[in-house]
């Protein structure tokens, strides 16, 4: 039997073509979703199984919390969650015994970039990340590049130099999370641009991943689609489950 698959802001940019890749894929079957229709009414009277969710950052919590409520598996591409409430999320999942994905990124070759980026940091401890989105973007830093922290953070075996640094304009030195720079761009002609540089006495270290087209995406949100079902728990990252 396909998997019922309903995406919620199927209208968007990243949601049409989400639903021409499900679509083109005969493990799906579509079910047609926008952002407009009572989402957990969509859910049940289309007996759907995974959700895919492509809205903006301030209705994300409230989709991926109906969606767990109406019983479906949570496929969450939209950026904007906090810990406070991925953890919030993880605990609905858990007492329903429910799979579900949060996902910063789906492209596999920027998640490819963030797993080189962890092993690195066993290497250096001063490290920034540089993120372009294009100008339509309005959450910021992006989920990407938290979540690159993030994993530097966790494999990071030498603390970085602490610097006492005069900033002439506030916050000219980038945003911080676990003591890591982020600097976000939002300018037209990006689509998503992700540098981790890596710096060192006599040299330095640049990881980069540029996406060019939103179809770069399809084959993580395909994977994650196909996986979530046999999942009990909701996992934050698309990253676990490459091989």
């Amino acid at each position: 039997m396909p998997i019922r698959v309903l995406v919620n802001g199927a209208s968007g940019r990243m949601g049409k073509t989400t639903v021409a890749a499900i679509s083109h894929d005969s493990a799906f079957e579509l079910v047609k979703e926008t952002r407009n229709t009572d989402l957990v009414e969509a859910i049940k009277k289309n007996n759907t199984a995974v959700v895919v969710d492509f809205t903006n950052a301030s209705v994300v919590f409230e989709n991926s919390k109906k969606i767990i409520e109406a019983g479906a598996h949570p496929v969450i591409g939209t950026s904007g969650l906090v810990p406070d409430q991925i953890k919030k999320l993880q605990q609905m999942c858990d007492e329903k015994q429910l799979g579900g994905i949060i996902a910063p990124n789906f492209c596999i070759a920027a998640l490819l970039m963030m797993r080189f980026s962890a092993q690195a940091a066993h290497y250096f401890s001063e490290v920034e990340i540089v993120e372009t989105h294009h100008e339509k973007k309005l959450d910021a830093p992006s989920s990407t590049a938290i979540k690159t922290a993030e994993m530097i953070a966790q494999e990071r075996k030498k603390n970085p130099l602490h610097k006492k640094i005069h900033e002439t304009l506030p916050n000219s030195r980038g945003a911080s999370k676990d003591q890591i720079p982020i600097h976000a761009l939002r300018l037209p002609g990006f689509l998503a641009k992700q540098d981790v540089i890596f710096g060192h006495l006599g040299g330095n270290l640049t990881l980069s991943h540029e996406t060019i087209d939103r179809n770069a995406f399809m084959p993580g949100v395909i994977l994650a689609c196909k996986k979530v079902i046999d999942l009990k728990k909701l996992i934050y990252g698309l990253e676990t489950l490459l091989v």
